[in-house]
């Protein structure tokens, strides 16, 4: 019989003409009560351990770790967990009693190394931190009546085989209660999150919010509200016409082509997929020899981390970034800080890593999207010829004084730069006979099309886009021998290359 789920009762949500209720309190697990304000999570009146760990902490100053945990040291093994508002702090030992405490942390570790294999038996991830967060993705998925950020993991590639819908079937069958579809609609989804909200995994999802998707701006506004909680969205309902909340809050994956829109990526782990090479192996997914073991791993989570949810609530772990990426990463992390091990440090090493280089790719992002519409300019002035030469060009991009182009690099653009910019959007120079009979290095106007109407389309053209994808690339991805099946993963299915 699966582990009851915790009872945890978060704030009101705000109605207009309605006050709030002050104070009330739910039963707490280790002995005292959890009381609620109108203005925050939460808050435990600890009971006997948590109160003189409480009295101890505040008689030297020093934070309270959850003795169940792990103790934080500095090589970054152990949970680094920071107390909650007013000294309100985790039980001494949301596990029971030590020593089942202690035994939580090794069967979390141990878990959470299972799943890391599992997942990379099928799928060749972008990175290992890229495997790391999903992992700690579809844990935190087990914690989500509890969490006050709900983060999406956007699995996104530059083309069709690299993988996306496979890392989806993996995931859907470890996530907590899953709703996989290829297409939605926002009246669906607003029906099905409700108190205890499904994992929503939407493949394909470029044909939701794609250029010839038309108006999808409902549903992208609820996956935004949805990622922090108390964001209903009020619809006129029933045959009364009552106005009606409905809750948006639920965990979600992503799966497509291209970037998904910056206001969803902004709130995702962003998992950039890419084509395996000729020496990645993966084991082949088959339903009726996977998805068994998987469950079991499923099964496995959720009865270690449903009995630690209401104890995780109270915990705010240390982050190595702020603001929404430390909101989005902050699930990942407490689910790594409630397993102890090396976990605690390979989260917070993803999560710098993962969310330094999305930042990195943003400034480089709008600095090609620049060159390509400069590039249009310049061949617009010229009566769009059929090709330039990279002399011609590079000189007319750095006679821009409004352009960055002269300063760029340490003594301006050349040709080197110009085609490392270019690289990601297939555009090369090449040979060229021009029609006074030279033949010189240039680029023909036909290699931009695509890519002008992709990153930087004219105004009519993108006047129905519900938001411009941009290019970023990909992290190098590992190669290397298929990962050892864990325990309870069939180790016979055939490799494919």
């Amino acid at each position: 019989m699966p582990p009851r789920r915790p009872q945890v009762e978060w704030p009101p949500v705000a109605v207009p003409g309605q006050g709030l209720r002050s104070d009330r309190t739910v039963p707490s697990g280790d002995g005292g009560t959890a009381v609620a304000g109108a203005g925050d999570g939460p808050r435990r009146e600890a009971g006997p351990q948590a109160s003189e760990a409480g009295d101890r902490a505040a008689a030297s100053g020093e934070e309270v770790q959850a003795s169940g945990l792990g103790a934080g040291d500095e090589t970054g093994t152990g949970p680094h967990v920071a107390r909650g508002p007013e000294g309100a702090d985790g039980p001494a030992n949301p596990g029971g009693s030590a020593s089942r405490g202690d035994q939580a942390v090794s069967e979390g570790a141990e878990l959470l190394t299972e799943l890391r294999a599992a997942v990379g038996r099928y799928v060749v991830l972008p990175s290992p931190e890229a495997l790391t967060a999903v992992t700690l993705w579809v844990a935190a998925t087990h914690l989500q009546p509890v969490l006050q950020h709900a983060p999406r993991l956007a699995v996104v590639g530059p083309t069709k085989g690299c993988g996306k819908s496979r890392l989806l079937d993996v995931i859907t069958e470890t996530v907590h209660r899953p709703m996989i579809t290829v297409n939605t609609s926002p009246a669906v989804v607003y029906r099905v999150i409700g108190k205890n909200p499904p994992t929503l995994l939407v493949d394909e999802a470029d044909t939701i919010f794609g250029p010839k998707a038309g108006d999808k701006e409902d549903l992208r506004g609820l996956l935004n509200a949805g990622h922090q909680r108390n964001r209903p969205a009020w619809r006129i309902s029933g045959p009364e016409h009552k106005p009606t909340q409905f809750p948006t809050f639920a965990m979600a994956a992503l799966a497509g082509i291209g970037n998904l829109p910056d206001t969803i990526m902004d709130r995702a782990i962003v998992i950039r997929m890419q084509k395996r090479k000729a020496g990645e192996k993966i084991a082949q997914f088959r339903s009726r020899t996977s998805v068994p073991a998987l469950h079991r791993l499923r099964d496995r989570l959720d009865a270690w981390l449903t009995p630690l949810a209401e104890s995780a609530a109270d915990l705010v772990p240390e982050m190595p970034v702020q603001d929404r990426a430390a909101d989005t990463w902050e699930p990942l992390v407490l689910a790594a800080d409630l397993a102890g091990g090396d976990w605690p440090g390979l989260a917070r090493a993803a999560c710098s890593t993962m969310t330094r280089y999305e930042a990195d790719q943003d400034e480089e992002t709008a600095l090609k999207t620049r060159l390509l519409r400069d590039i249009r300019h310049i061949f617009a002035k010229r009566d769009d010829p059929e090709a330039l030469r990279t002399h011609d060009l590079i000189e007319a991009l750095r006679s821009d004084p409004e352009a960055p182009w002269a300063e760029h690099g340490a003594n301006g653009l050349n040709a080197y730069h110009l085609a490392n910019l270019l690289r990601d959007f297939d555009i090369k120079p090449a040979n060229v006979r021009f029609s006074d009979g030279r033949q010189a290095k240039g680029f023909t106007r036909n290699k931009f099309r695509d890519a002008w109407e992709r990153y930087c389309p004219e105004p009519s053209a993108a006047a129905n886009e519900p938001g411009s994808p941009r290019q970023r690339g990909p992290l190098a991805p590992p190669s290397g021998p298929v990962p050892p099946a864990p325990p309870g993963l069939p180790s016979g299915p055939k490799r494919a290359r």
